[in-house]
């Protein structure tokens, strides 16, 4: 089956890998690319870092190292350690897991230092911040818009070759959408399966009156799985 795959280029090249391994072809289409948004680090001490995305990488070179580290997921925590960082805790993907992590791990009133992007979710800073923390946020890094999808991917689009699409954040679904639009291409959404990583994700694609399925849990194992019962 031929896949299509709406991540940044780095993101998609490792789900094309795991998508051959399962016998599918992938069609790389990202959305977005991941750039430095060039905003200054917020002055001020901290407690502990969080970390909701490997993309907060290269933003993390000259924080301190001694600091305990909050990261999302297992992958996010295996580039955290890359960059020199050892007391890592890691949540089970998700922001709600995150921010249950901290609050039972560090006392409230504690100050946290989230390495974010310019378009994050409210989460987890709004329940940390409920729960007696102060939360600095870092708008580091933008995954920032395409002005068109790729013409291979407008290709197979138009010519009924994708047999289902991934998706794993609610901007590039909404982007997805959009972008199909905007090449006479709305229509072609609605004949195949949109694999999703969590209902947030999906609601733009239902929106649009596409199939949507949604993963069990917040992983790429999870997501992947929904293409096994497919046709």
């Amino acid at each position: 089956m031929r896949i299509l795959v709406t991540r940044s280029p780095e993101d998609a090249e490792r789900t094309a890998e795991r998508l051959t391994a399962r016998g599918h072809e992938a069609c790389l289409a990202p959305v977005t690319r991941i750039v430095p948004t060039g905003d200054l680090k917020p002055d001020g001490a901290y407690d502990a870092l969080i970390v909701t995305s490997a993309h907060a990488v290269d933003a993390l070179g000259d924080l301190e190292r001694q600091k305990p580290v909050f990261a999302v997921g297992e992958r996010t925590a295996d580039a955290v350690r890359s960059q020199g960082f050892v007391d890592v805790s890691v949540a089970e993907g998700d922001a709600v897991s995150l921010s249950r992590l901290i609050r039972g791990q560090l006392q409230s009133s504690l100050t946290l230092f989230h390495v974010t992007a310019r378009h994050h979710k409210e989460e987890p800073a709004a329940s940390l911040r409920a729960a007696g923390f102060h939360v600095l946020q870092w708008e580091a890094y933008e995954a920032k818009a395409v002005e068109h999808l790729p013409d291979a991917a407008i290709e197979a689009l138009r010519t009924g070759q994708i047999g289902a699409a991934l998706h794993y954040s609610r901007r590039s679904a909404d982007l997805v959408v959009r972008l199909a639009e905007e090449a006479g291409l709305a229509s072609s959404l609605k004949t195949f399966p949109h694999l999703c990583l969590s209902a947030d994700v999906a609601a733009p694609l239902m929106s649009a009156g596409a199939k949507t399925l949604v993963a069990g849990e917040p992983s790429e194992e999870a997501l992947l799985g929904l293409l096994d019962p497919l046709p």
